[in-house]
């Protein structure tokens, strides 16, 4: 396994290392690492209640992606097997509309081509392919009509707003109809920056079948992942509004045809087999937060872009000592950070989504988990 700590397996040590000393990046987001833009587009009212986002990393990024669900919606997944030719993303596309919603991942390939972007097959500078992977969740008919779902116009317009700003989060984009089981879902992003000085981020999409908050006290089920102070003056519920909130038969139906989508970034440099791993990490931070998850209605997919603006230090340190390292120990303990912001993020999109006509939001159910307690 390589060289040992001082006190311990290093490939141990530089997991630990990450829990005690991890802190959230300047805007606490996928825009943490640098060079990456998130745009949305949505619409609602008038029958529609739908949207799209958009992820573009910096040229040159590896991505992978891991699927779980059994019921997904997406396109360009196979093409990052790690057994494939490319290697590198030009945008990841979450969206609304179920499979009619990979419509405007077109929208964002036709914005990416007129710039020159993508794989290269020709001799001319505008003789490329842009890799556009995407996955839809089913938002049809949650609140707007059946027919009204994202297409080419979504697409480019989210490509078009893409920034590094900070993000607006819950029912925005592709989280604008989303449903996190019985409560309103949304968009949620947090970010973590490590002892090395890397960062990992996740953006998520939350329209999952499962419960974010126990049934019977109202408590989130990732709130004790959050980093301290996160989301100040978040707690548990009340007994009362918890004993409001229940339902009368004390089981929550679920509700068939729902996903969970989630892009994590690092600006480490990574292998697209590295990056893979990365991704499957990320759906441990989803069961954390989501009960049950993956299921065969589910379309459960997460995403991994690795910009490799940092190579993976080749020492730690810790007490003011120079350790070595290993290359598996720093990638567990990637994978490790990659969970935790996922998790993280699912609970910033439902404590920021807004309630529908259709869906009650976790703060209209739940009013006195945010009041401070003495």
């Amino acid at each position: 396994m390589g060289s040992s700590h001082a006190a311990g397996n290093g490939y141990r040590d530089d997991v630990d290392e990450i829990a005690t000393r991890a802190a959230p990046g300047r805007h606490n987001d996928l825009t943490d690492v640098t060079g990456v833009l998130v745009g949305h587009h949505d619409r609602r009212g008038r029958g529609w209640l739908t949207g799209t986002t958009v992820v573009l990393p910096p040229r040159h990024t590896t991505g992978a992606v891991d699927v779980r669900g059994g019921g997904p919606s997406s396109c360009e997944t196979d093409a990052l097997a790690p057994t494939t030719l490319v290697s590198t993303v030009d945008a990841i596309v979450l969206s609304g509309g179920s499979s009619y919603g990979l419509s405007a991942a077109s929208g964002v390939r036709l914005w990416l081509g007129e710039r020159n972007i993508g794989f290269p097959v020709g001799d001319r500078p505008s003789e490329v392919v842009p890799i556009v992977p995407a996955a839809c969740l089913f938002d049809l008919g949650a609140g707007g009509s059946f027919t009204n779902r994202p297409d080419e116009s979504f697409g480019r317009a989210a490509a078009e707003a893409a920034s590094n700003r900070r993000i607006r989060q819950g029912s925005v984009g592709a989280g604008t109809g989303a449903r996190a089981g019985s409560l309103k879902g949304g968009v949620g992003s947090a970010s973590v920056v490590l002892p090395s000085g890397l960062t990992v981020a996740a953006l998520v999409a939350v329209n999952s079948g499962g419960e974010v908050a126990d049934p019977g006290s109202g408590e989130l089920y990732g709130i004790r992942h959050l980093l301290d102070g996160e989301i100040p003056g978040l707690s548990r519920p009340t007994p009362g509004d918890a004993r409001r909130a229940r339902p009368a038969s004390g089981r929550v139906p679920l509700r068939p045809r729902n996903t969970l989508l989630a892009v994590v970034a690092t600006d480490a440099a990574l292998a697209k087999h590295e990056c893979t791993r990365l991704a499957a990490a990320a759906h441990d931070g989803m069961a954390r937060a989501v009960v049950p998850i993956h299921t065969m209605t589910d379309g459960d997919i997460a995403f991994c872009l690795a910009t490799g603006q940092r190579e993976l230090p080749a020492t730690a340190t810790e007490g003011g000592l120079r350790l070595e390292s290993t290359r598996p120990g720093q990638l567990s303990a990637l994978s490790g950070a990659a969970a935790d912001v996922v998790t993280r993020a699912i609970v910033h999109a439902v404590v920021a989504a807004r309630p529908t006509a259709s869906a009650a939001s976790y703060r209209e159910r739940y009013p006195s988990a945010f009041t401070p307690r003495g």
